[in-house]
């Protein structure tokens, strides 16, 4: 029996409201706990995009600061 030939004799608001409510009662925990999961990978990415560019920023600042300042104009490391 597929899947069409069950909902067939069903009213709209079974199909529409009734039947997605309660996909929601049981799998909506785990639907916001997927989502919960991606939106703080997403934020963890974000920051380290953030703190990468960050400490890139301060090097070379620091590096074209303390280069100007009368520093021999070879970069040992």
């Amino acid at each position: 029996m597929a899947a069409r030939e069950i909902f067939t004799g069903l009213p709209g608001w079974v199909k529409w409201v009734a039947i997605p409510a309660l996909v929601l009662l049981v799998f909506g925990g785990t639907i916001l706990a997927a989502i919960g999961t991606l939106i703080g990978l997403l934020f963890k990415l974000l920051l380290l995009v953030a703190l990468v560019g960050g400490l890139i920023y301060v090097v070379r600042r620091f590096m074209s600061s303390s280069s100007s300042s009368g520093g021999s104009s070879s970069r040992d490391w």
